[in-house]
């Protein structure tokens, strides 16, 4: 089996942060950073390029199995992915959905939240969907 190629390492977010051009995003990610670090009661921690908070342990029925953050983001030149696991699930559909509809300026795939800057959404809609991910992310895998 490959080695998983994102993994949590030593590197510094904080000096990660400042190697981000802009000012706006720099502090937007630490807007994101208190949010997610108080929900998930986890540091910031590096894995790559993203900042993650908490960790589980997932194995999927072909054997493939690796280590994840609970939830976390990655402050990308063109926009914010913000990675929310946990709300693409189908118990959780109906909710995310009508947080969406409430939650200004984004696209969303899958289980990733793409947004600009954060004044273009409501925070504590944000705030909700990261609590549901989080959640859910722990109920249905075992959080390290």
């Amino acid at each position: 089996m490959a080695d998983q190629k994102t993994k949590p390492h030593t590197g510094e977010v904080e000096s990660f942060l400042g190697q981000v051009e802009s000012e706006r995003k720099r502090a937007d990610s630490h807007v994101l950073i208190e949010m997610m670090s108080e929900i998930s009661g986890e540091p910031p921690v590096l894995w790559g390029t993203m900042v993650g908070f908490g960790q589980y342990h997932y194995k999927y029925a072909t054997g493939h199995e690796g280590d994840s953050f609970l939830v976390g983001f990655a402050p990308r030149k063109a926009a914010f992915s913000i990675y929310l696991m946990g709300t693409f699930t189908p118990e959780e559909k109906a909710r995310r959905e009508a947080l969406l509809a409430k939650l200004g300026k984004h696209r969303m795939g899958k289980a990733c939240l793409y947004v600009n800057k954060l004044s273009d959404i409501d925070l504590d809609v944000l705030r909700e969907l990261v609590e549901i991910s989080i959640r859910r992310m722990r109920a249905t895998y075992r959080a390290k």
